[in-house]
């Protein structure tokens, strides 16, 4: 069993920043990646961001430039530094972690606003 505690999310005004953190804890023996997914109203989920073990990131096309990725290893968490943001940020952002080399887990996903 693997919990994940997000927390960073709220309401921001266009072209502000937030930081998104996420902390995993249980049955861990190895962390694969971590990452967050975002889900919008009416729209699919999709990948925002991923930090691998070894240090690799990933990012939508959406967001470079503005979202940095980042990992502290030795806590199991990871961080969402997001600037610039726009309206169209606004989602329900959802961490994500890869382990012991087969498994997956999301968090419960924390609510990101953007206000023009």
């Amino acid at each position: 069993q693997v919990q994940l505690v997000e927390s960073g999310g709220g309401l921001v005004q266009a072209g502000g920043s937030l930081r998104l953190s996420c902390a995993a804890s249980g049955s861990i023996f190895s962390i694969d990646a971590m990452g967050w997914d975002r889900q919008a109203p009416g729209k699919q989920r999709e990948l925002v961001a991923a930090v691998t073990s070894g240090g690799s990131t990933n990012y939508a096309d959406s967001v470079k430039g503005r979202f940095t990725i980042s990992r502290d290893n030795a806590k199991n968490t990871v961080y969402l530094q997001m600037n610039s943001l726009k309206p169209d940020d606004t989602a329900v952002y959802y961490c994500n972690v890869r382990y012991n080399s087969r498994y997956a887990s999301w968090g419960q996903g924390t609510q990101v606003t953007v206000s023009s």
